[in-house]
């Protein structure tokens, strides 16, 4: 049997009940129980400092920062969960892209994929940024199905701890992670 596909995924929120985080969590569960050949990893961004390159010595980084650009080496891919401030991507997650592009470029040549929710669009104009962003450091994003979540339509799409509990969006989850497997298998030759 083939080794599973390593996806870190990554939250743009790093707010305790994130529904952001929320749909990283369901992507968890549904790759325990549906989406076979899949692990993911939740890597937390939260304890990362601000890009400084002072903070750069002889060439090494402070061990946090170190610690998460290995976990992207490590990685096959990428899930980003990406909420929409002000029509673009979040501090944190911008923050943390910023680290690990840090030469050399550890996201290079890698699949990822991209899921949000929010209001309105359900986050869809931080989307846009990021593949602007993700084209400069030669990240592959999936192009179809895309996952864009208004939360505040009915029906309630997450409880209050952020767990996303709507069934329609989690289909909609399962077809991105089926995606980004595909990808995943056809840039490594696999497929």
């Amino acid at each position: 049997m083939a080794a599973a596909i390593k996806i870190v995924a990554i939250s743009g929120s790093i707010r305790k009940a994130s529904n952001n985080t929320g749909l990283i969590r369901a992507a968890i569960e549904l790759s325990k129980s549906v989406v076979e050949g899949v692990e993911i990893e939740n890597v937390d961004i939260s304890n990362l400092p601000l890009l400084n390159t002072d903070l750069e010595k002889g060439g090494t980084y402070p061990a946090e920062i170190e610690a998460f650009r290995q976990k992207i080496v490590a990685a096959d891919a990428f899930l980003f969960a990406s909420p929409e401030y002000n029509y673009s991507l979040s501090a944190p997650l911008k923050n943390a892209i910023d680290w690990a592009s840090r030469p050399p470029n550890v996201w290079a040549g890698k699949p990822a994929a991209i899921v949000s929710v929010g209001g309105g669009h359900g986050g869809a104009k931080s989307h846009y940024h990021l593949r602007q962003v993700g084209v400069f450091l030669d990240i592959h994003f999936i192009n179809k199905p895309e996952f864009f979540l208004n939360a505040f339509q009915p029906p309630a799409k997450f409880n209050s701890d952020g767990d996303l509990i709507d069934e329609a969006a989690k289909n909609n989850l399962k077809a991105i992670l089926l995606s980004l497997k595909a990808f995943t298998l056809k840039l490594q030759g696999k497929n």
